[in-house]
């Protein structure tokens, strides 16, 4: 008997959102079931894309370049880590992937969402995560949740309010129009009825 592909998982929602918590608890679960789990994030997951991240969260750039950079990262991060995984049968929680560059460089920084899914194409030819879970919530509560965290937070983090409702609008969009991929889940929610909800959703798969 063959090897039984793994499931790419990821998590997506506006700064603040809370996936974290939630992240570490569907980690929990994969792993009581005796199933490899890889955690990784956007950008980052790889030392390049980790060195691209750098970058890409302290400093100014145009938009383009910006994208292009996610994109790059990206590349490295299915190539040489998610593709991998999955072949042997891990599971991956990516923190962000695809979804939010369309969200942010579209929605937030007025990016042609064509242009976006043009290179979303090209890079990752078809591939696509298994499910995405949405966390939505108001740039309103969001921004609570950031001012309560130590520091200053990155370039985006200190964008404005309208930044992130134009954010979240895009990711909004883009749920609703690949609803079978996408898990929408309100983030202003308790931490403990969210996670019943992802539980139910997930134990169906282990």
């Amino acid at each position: 008997m063959g090897i039984v592909r793994g499931r790419f998982i990821t998590f997506e929602g506006i700064d603040g959102a809370g996936k974290t918590t939630q992240i570490d608890a569907l980690e929990r679960l994969i792993r009581s079931k005796g199933i490899e789990v890889v955690r990784t994030r956007e950008p980052g997951g790889t030392p390049a894309g980790e060195k691209i991240r750098a970058m890409l969260l302290s400093d100014d750039m145009t938009v383009r370049t910006e994208t292009l950079l996610f994109f790059a990262a990206r590349a490295e991060h299915v190539e040489t880590l998610i593709r991998p995984a999955l072949e042997r049968g891990a599971w991956v929680l990516s923190d962000r992937f695809t979804d939010a560059t369309y969200a942010y460089q579209t929605g937030g920084k007025g990016m042609d969402g064509r242009d976006v899914e043009a290179l979303e194409a090209w890079t990752l030819g078809g591939f696509a995560p298994d499910r995405t879970v949405l966390f939505d919530i108001s740039p309103e509560t969001a921004a609570r949740r950031r001012a309560v965290r130590a520091g200053e937070g990155d370039r985006f983090e200190r964008e404005s309010t309208a930044f992130f409702t134009r954010v979240r609008n895009a990711y909004l969009d883009r749920a609703a129009r690949d609803p079978k991929r996408f898990l929408t889940v309100d983030a202003s929610d308790t931490p403990e009825h969210i996670e019943a909800r992802i539980r139910e959703e997930f134990l169906t798969w282990l």
